[in-house]
């Protein structure tokens, strides 16, 4: 999947968005970013991603916030936290309301992109699975439906 992984930088520090934006294409993904809160959701409205990286304090909501909006509009995709504000507080708040991991300012990149690499590989498991659980459903129901069919056409059949 990381070839191709869509991914959302939410950051209102010019700077670290644009280092982010271009060490992530360089990896080979598509990146998009938004340098706040409203513009983060109106991206997600219009398109899909894989994975966020938000930043705890945007200018206009907190990220923590922003966790609980974009997951009413991509519920699947994965989010990080980052952070120059690091507090267990803040690490609670963000695990409760939805990130799937928390990345400290100032970063190292090569740990950003480790992070970035395992939380794709989880989402890809996540549809795996999920996949794995419709097709064993819709098999389920088939043999179901087959066993009410044979048995209703030989309560059906005269004596």
């Amino acid at each position: 999947m990381g070839e191709h992984a869509r991914i959302l930088i939410v950051e209102d520090n010019k700077s670290i968005r644009k280092t982010l934006e271009v060490i992530l294409k360089g990896e080979g993904y598509c990146v998009d970013s938004a340098e706040s809160g409203n513009q983060a959701i109106e991206k997600t409205h219009g398109g899909k991603y894989n994975l966020a990286l938000v930043d705890i304090r945007l200018p206009d909501v907190e990220g923590t916030e922003l966790l609980t909006k974009m997951k009413d509009t991509t519920p699947k995709m994965r989010k990080i936290i980052i952070t120059g504000y690091p507090s267990l507080q803040n690490i609670v708040e963000a695990l409760n309301k939805g990130a799937n991991a928390y990345i400290m300012k100032p970063f190292d990149l090569k740990e950003v992109l480790k992070t970035i690499r395992e939380q794709l590989k989880k989402q890809e498991a996540e549809k795996m699975f999920s996949q794995d659980k419709v097709a064993e459903f819709i098999e389920t129901r088939a043999k179901e439906l087959g066993h009410q069919k044979s048995t209703a056409s030989l309560k059906s059949r005269p004596l």
